[in-house]
């Protein structure tokens, strides 16, 4: 299935999206009030969600506004330094990444819908792109084995991890370059994990205003998926609902030789194969006085 979170008519909704149109689940009996409410409920819950989109009236996709799936995750976090080739440009560049895997956390508040448009910040000429595939935690876990980790996953996303390189770099832990508001889209929906055959063998390509700068395969990623929830769940409990984002191969605007970072009015595009695509133009931070 590919679960849905959309606004029509002022309304904050969820369904199914089948083709060109969505199933309208929100007011069925028992609805869950988002889809992390949703996953919450393990097995039953996405059987719930079958039987009750074959009930549902259907809309138009182009009548509705796709929103982030999970509007409000717990967790949004990210792997750094996943691919071999954004390793390679990164090392040229001087940057060197330590053993191990390194997370880092993407603020919540940055999160943005599959097309809405994302702020260029007027602090920083630096602001870049990253398509990634992005991870949907299904079950609370902890002390998840590489092996078992299939059980807890309820799907996948699109993600593109936009980062503000100069805010990045100031501190290791690269939460303030990462966490800019509107920086975080994801979606256009969560494919349920078992629609993807193998989350290892998907095409992933990243256009700037139509120019292809990303062109690589899931295959490339240097930690498995399996690994990452292990390595995390030996630290803290995953809930349902949480992002991870598993890293960008090479072709981030600045590691290009001279950098190309964005500017306004620039449209930045993500696909995945299997899952959809993501489509974000970017804007000037609007300047808005302290409440």
């Amino acid at each position: 299935m590919k679960l849905a979170t959309f606004r029509h008519q002022g309304a904050l909704k969820i369904g199914v999206v089948e083709g060109a149109d969505v199933a309208d689940v929100t007011a069925q009996p028992g609805a869950p009030a988002g889809l992390r409410e949703l996953l919450a409920r393990g097995a039953d819950g996405l059987a719930w969600m079958r039987q009750a989109m074959q009930e549902s009236p259907r809309l138009p996709l182009a009548q509705v506004q796709l929103c982030a799936p999970i509007p409000a995750p717990q967790k949004f976090l990210g792997l750094g330094g996943n691919y071999a080739s954004h390793l390679a440009e990164a090392a040229k560049a001087g940057i060197v990444r330590g053993a191990g895997q390194v997370w880092f956390n993407k603020q919540v508040s940055c999160i943005s819908g599959p097309y809405d448009p994302v702020h260029k910040p007027f602090v920083s000429k630096q602001f870049d792109y990253e398509g990634e595939l992005g991870v949907i935690i299904g079950r609370r876990c902890r002390h998840v084995r590489a092996e078992d980790a299939d059980a807890v996953i309820a799907g996948y996303v699109v993600v593109n991890d936009m980062s503000v390189r100069d805010w990045q770099l100031r501190a290791p832990t690269h939460t303030l370059g990462k966490s800019f508001d509107t920086h975080g889209p994801f979606g256009p929906w969560l494919v349920t994990r078992d629609e993807i055959a193998d989350p290892h063998a998907l095409s992933i390509r990243t256009w700037v205003n139509g120019e292809l700068r990303q062109d690589a395969n899931t295959a490339e990623m240097i930690n498995r998926i399996g690994e990452m929830v292990a390595e995390l769940t030996t630290a803290f409990t995953l809930e349902p609902g949480d992002v991870l984002a598993t890293g960008s191969p090479a072709g981030c605007g600045g590691l290009m030789e001279p950098p190309r970072y964005l500017q306004a009015g620039d449209v930045v595009r993500v696909e995945i194969e299997a899952i959809g695509a993501i489509e974000n133009r970017v804007i000037p931070e609007p300047r808005k006085d302290n409440p």
